[in-house]
């Protein structure tokens, strides 16, 4: 089973997703929106962050994944 990775740095304000395996890790490349791919050596996304993710204090970040057939 493939295991998804997925970070809150409340602090730094991102939420960082790996599907990939993060030490692979070899480019990161923003998109201009807030939103920077993390990228193997082959050039395949294996995760992304979310810069300036904010909640506010009180609230929790909840997570619900859903598999579906392509």
């Amino acid at each position: 089973m493939e295991e998804i990775k997925v970070y809150h740095d409340r602090t730094g304000n991102t939420l960082t997703i790996w599907f990939g395996n993060p030490e692979d890790e070899y480019v990161a490349e923003e998109t201009g929106e807030e939103i920077v791919l993390m990228k193997d050596k082959a050039g395949r996304v294996i995760g992304l962050e979310k810069l300036n993710y904010k909640v506010s204090e009180s609230d929790d970040v909840k997570f619900s994944f859903q598999s579906i057939a392509v």
